[in-house]
């Protein structure tokens, strides 16, 4: 398992290392390179499974990221032209990637041969580049009539889309696969995942429940969504995902990644709180600390206090240990060009050693001028 990234002259960082924890959260004000640090994690994914990495380099567009040509990539105040992402394990071994800047190209090739010695071991079989991987974008799959399947991404290799958009096949398929006995809903006794996802929905929606069905002779799956009664018995009629709270859909691949994730697998997230109300946000913020703690690397991108909250709660209750979940605070200090890195401290109470300026302290602001 690797803990730690460096990225050299890749997009908003010049230098910097970023320790990875079984949860690792990244803040910071727009433009700060919150979604730089997934976008490498994800370019090396991306480039492994195209068959650059182990031969040529980086794939800058494909399925999971789109960043456009080398002039996109390369930091503006780089000192040489080589792009670089190190990766670090447990014994502090590097495992370099370095490859020479193309402005017109999408293929960047090595200027140097990388190291392949761990592709032997369970990363290659799980972990960043194995199976159960998932990176879940921003721009999610909202509402739909219907989802697509994908046979062999879904079947083979457990995969959601990196816009969630397989999940209704996924759970179509793996909806009666018992969930991890720490990650159950404690208001729930089955041990599927689609009872546990139907569950965990009652703190996003009291009441909603949630149903999946195979379109007889296409290749599309249905979401349905009752209310009252569990997934549909003694409930509502259904309702087409197009007709209930567009939050429900949008945080569904999230909700699912989270609970059937075996240990030792990877999740790259981009703002799980979005269009939730802030009770799903700390909601998701626990799940999400609950996931790490059996061994599910995470790292995700997040502008809500309210799902910091449900992590700080979760070492509070002794679901995560303090020293698994790694804060990161990026800005751009005054006259300069470069981020820095800022990592606040959980202690095992749920507190944080320090709160610099702009560290989701917004709230506190506010009220202090309500009150002036």
């Amino acid at each position: 398992m690797f803990d730690a990234l460096t990225l050299h002259n890749f997009k908003a960082f010049r230098d910097v290392h970023i320790p990875l924890k079984p949860l690792t959260l990244l803040s910071g004000l727009n433009g700060s390179g919150k979604s730089t640090t997934l976008q490498a994690l994800a370019l090396l994914r991306q480039s492994w499974d195209a068959g650059f990495l182990s031969r040529q380099g980086f794939l800058l567009n494909g399925d999971l990221v789109e960043l456009g040509t080398g002039v996109d990539v390369l930091n503006d105040q780089h000192e040489d032209e080589d792009i670089g992402i190190t990766l670090f394990d447990r014994e502090e071994r590097a495992f370099a990637y370095r490859v020479a800047y193309e402005p017109r190209g999408d293929l960047l090739h090595f200027s140097a041969d990388p190291n392949f010695s761990f592709y032997s071991d369970l990363e290659h079989q799980r972990g960043l580049f194995g199976h159960w991987f998932q990176y879940l974008r921003a721009d999610r799959a909202g509402p739909e009539v219907s989802f697509p399947k994908a046979y062999h991404l879904v079947n083979e290799r457990r995969f959601l889309g990196s816009r969630g958009q397989y999940t209704a096949h996924f759970l179509s398929l793996f909806g009666d696969e018992e969930v991890n006995p720490v990650l159950r809903h404690p208001d729930e006794a089955a041990p599927g995942l689609l009872s546990q996802v139907n569950a965990w929905f009652q703190e996003f929606s009291p009441g909603v429940g949630l149903a999946v069905e195979d379109i007889p002779r296409t290749d599309a799956v249905r979401l349905d969504y009752f209310y009252g009664g569990s997934a549909g018995i003694s409930g509502s009629n259904p309702y087409r995902s197009t007709n209930v709270g567009f939050g429900l859909t949008y945080v569904l691949p999230i909700l699912v990644a989270c609970l059937a994730s075996p240990p030792d697998s990877w999740l790259l997230i981009e703002n799980p709180e979005a269009h939730l109300h802030p009770q799903g946000q700390a909601a998701m913020g626990q799940l999400m600390a609950r996931s790490a703690a059996t061994g599910t690397r995470i790292v995700v991108e997040s502008h809500s206090d309210h799902f910091l909250n449900g992590i700080r709660l979760a070492v509070k209750n002794g679901e995560i240990p303090a020293g698994d979940v790694g804060l990161n605070f990026f800005r751009r200090p005054s006259g300069s060009s470069q981020p820095e890195r800022i990592h606040p401290v959980v202690t095992p109470e749920g507190r944080l050693s320090e709160w610099p300026d702009g560290f989701f302290d917004q709230w506190d602001k506010s009220l202090d001028q309500l009150l002036s």
